[in-house]
């Protein structure tokens, strides 16, 4: 085994591998016009994975709430979802496609595209948003439509009285009438003559002899008879329908009606208060959650639902949008199809030869003009020889390096 470098050695590598691939990826990225940001496009599709997870879900339960999973039916209802989630997956490609693409037909289709999977990817959102509410919506309107039927039962409750009081009434004259004709037939009855009886003998046709009892009953002792029966029956009937009349009178209570609308209200309120579509909209409206009509909620439910879907639907394709760095002078440059000629080259040569000449000509104009008003000193000056006077020391030699340009004070 070789000896291991050393932590900086290992550490120095690294770097320089990581600026060679920071350099590569930057030449690159010249190369093409653009650099995408991976993360932010990561990021992109995980917002699509959990669109199209949370609508398939969705698509579940609802297929399970209106379909028997034992039935095709079931199985058909999930089919056109899982289409909407293939067609979600197109729409970040297709917000990158539309920065990297120069052709402004391929662009347009592009957004096309776009507007068509967000369309889809709305629909979803919105069934979901729908199935988040629909729960206490239904609730609310099973409450509500308790409480109308109890209000409507209390403002039938007096003609369904007066009814029931008719009724009562009649089954019991009929009743008076019935017993009034079985006493009358029993009087009768009992105002007839008993049986006559009388004992016959003789002799028969054939020469015999007989000797019996004949009782003999008065005519009219049938007739009154069955029509004695006949009440008795017809007052049985009467009877058990006076029973039923009386028993549903008992039940029409005036006050019973309004216990019944009381607990409806109560019940109603309730399911309003945990609703919170419902006081949403009474807060838009300025009104009392139980005071809004279903025409405000289902208004006020569009917005809440299609709002909150159709941005979802454009979130992650603005995000795949801002992924793309585009560099503006690179096609700027391809659409001006600048190209370097063979024929223009000592021109372009010629010309920066005439701008270096010119600058050495305007620097030199620069310093004779500072030369002749005596703010600076030229380097090829000599200084003129001065005779030391007594006691003071001889000045150093002057070198080349110290001849120098320096300001006059």
């Amino acid at each position: 085994m070789g000896r291991q470098p050393p932590d900086r050695v290992v550490v120095r590598e690294k770097r320089a591998w990581t600026d060679e691939t920071d350099a590569w990826k930057q030449d690159r990225a010249i190369r093409k016009g653009y650099r995408i940001r991976w993360g932010y496009v990561a990021i992109a599709y995980l917002v699509e994975a959990l669109v199209i997870c949370t609508s398939l879900a969705g698509a579940w339960f609802f297929a399970e709430t209106y379909a028997n999973r034992d039935d095709q039916s079931f199985w058909f209802m999930l089919l056109a979802p899982i289409v909407y989630a293939a067609i979600e997956l197109c729409r970040v490609p297709l917000g990158i496609l539309i920065r990297v693409q120069r052709d402004w037909l391929i662009k347009g289709l592009a957004i096309v595209g776009i507007v068509m999977a967000a369309g889809v990817t709305t629909k979803s959102v919105s069934q979901l948003g729908e199935m988040m509410f629909h729960p206490r919506l239904a609730e609310a309107s099973k409450a509500r439509t308790v409480l109308k039927e109890a209000e409507a039962d209390r403002g039938t409750i007096d003609n369904r009285i007066a009814q029931a009081d008719a009724r009562v009434a009649q089954y019991t004259a009929e009743a008076a009438a019935l017993e009034k004709r079985a006493a009358e037939a029993s009087a009768q009855l009992a105002g007839l003559p008993g049986q006559r009886c009388e004992r016959l003998s003789g002799t028969n046709t054939r020469g015999k002899r007989y000797n019996y009892l004949r009782c003999v009953t008065d005519p009219r002792t049938a007739t009154i008879a069955g029509s004695l029966k006949s009440a008795g029956d017809e007052r049985a009937v009467v009877a058990k329908n006076l029973t039923e009349a009386r028993a549903a009178r008992a039940q029409l209570d005036r006050a019973a009606a309004d216990r019944r609308v009381t607990e409806a209200e109560g019940a109603y309120r309730d399911a309003v208060r945990r609703s919170q579509l419902h006081s949403f909209t009474a807060m838009v409206y300025g009104a009392d959650p139980i005071d809004v009509t279903d025409q405000q909620v289902h208004a006020f439910l569009r917005i809440f639902v299609f709002a909150p879907a159709l941005c979802a639907a454009f979130a992650s394709t603005l995000l795949a949008l801002c992924a793309v760095q585009v560099r503006k002078t690179y096609r700027d440059e391809d659409d001006l199809d600048t190209m370097m000629q063979a024929e223009g080259v000592p021109l372009l040569l010629n010309q920066v030869a005439e701008s270096a000449t010119q600058i050495q000509d305007a620097q030199r104009a620069m310093r004779e003009a500072a030369v002749a008003s005596g703010a600076a000193i030229p380097l090829d000056q000599r200084r003129s020889p001065t005779v030391p006077q007594a006691g003071t020391p001889p000045a150093p030699p002057t070198r080349d390096d110290d001849r120098i340009e320096r300001p006059r004070p």
